[in-house]
């Protein structure tokens, strides 16, 4: 597992905005980094999910999050744009955007794949994550350090057979993660890196792996350490990294 012990101001008055918030690793997150001092935005597609996180934030008496429903099968630029004015007009700037909502789409042969179901999870994967990040580029220039974190995958570091569309998926996320990284370094207080999270007991992890046991895989609060270290004032300098949350 990644070492690393956040101080328990470490993300105080921070802004963090956390994509698929309302289950697994995202609401995991958002919940370790409302615990660590972050005002943090609750951005999914489920409501009901996303509000139950939001409860939870606010009865440990953590600093009061937002809820944004917004699902990235189907947004478009505008929707974006909409978002980041709100997020420049509600709190000034943005400190942290975590991208890691995904879908897994179907484990098949790339010959038996359907096209629409391929163009579906670049949709959620690939295409949402560029949109949301070109459009919070504006906000997250106005900290005074601003970290990016995209989730990627130990088949987005070398493919594997029947991974199809996801694993290409998160080839492309480690490509945009890099390209922004070398596109802010020494230019901006910005900085990017991706995570792979490893085996996790989550719903995904569940589809993809039916007759694997859960138990032999660690809770998503169990990995925390390094999305904590990232988002926080330790990272300041580490851009253009791929990280593991497990070793």
């Amino acid at each position: 597992m990644f070492e690393y012990k956040a101080r328990p101001d470490l993300l105080k008055g921070r802004i963090i905005l956390v994509t698929g918030a309302g289950r697994g690793i995202g609401a995991a997150a958002a919940r370790s980094y409302a615990a660590h001092g972050a005002t943090v935005l609750l951005l999914g597609k489920t409501e009901e999910n996303l509000n139950e996180v939001y409860d939870d934030i606010e009865a440990a008496g953590y600093p009061r999050a937002a809820v944004i429903p917004l699902d990235l099968a189907t947004a478009q630029p505008v929707h974006y744009a909409e978002l980041a004015a709100m997020i420049e007009q509600e709190f000034g700037r943005l400190d942290g955007l975590l991208h890691n909502a995904s879908i897994l789409g179907p484990r098949s042969p790339l010959e038996q794949t359907a096209s629409d179901a391929f163009i579906s999870v670049m949709q959620v994967n690939v295409n949402a994550v560029f949109m949301l990040t070109q459009a919070l580029l504006p906000p997250l220039h106005r900290s005074e350090d601003a970290s990016v974190i995209f989730t990627s995958s130990s088949v987005g570091r070398k493919g594997r057979a029947y991974w199809g569309a996801y694993a290409v998926s998160k080839f492309a996320t480690e490509g945009l993660m890099q390209v922004l990284a070398d596109e802010v370094e020494g230019t901006s207080k910005i900085r990017a890196n991706s995570v792979n999270p490893g085996g996790t007991r989550t719903a995904m992890r569940a589809e993809a792996y039916p007759a694997e046991n859960p138990a032999r895989n660690p809770i998503p609060e169990d990995i925390m350490p390094v999305y904590l270290y990232l988002m926080g004032p330790d990272s300041v300098n580490i851009n253009g990294q791929a990280f593991n949350a497990q070793d």
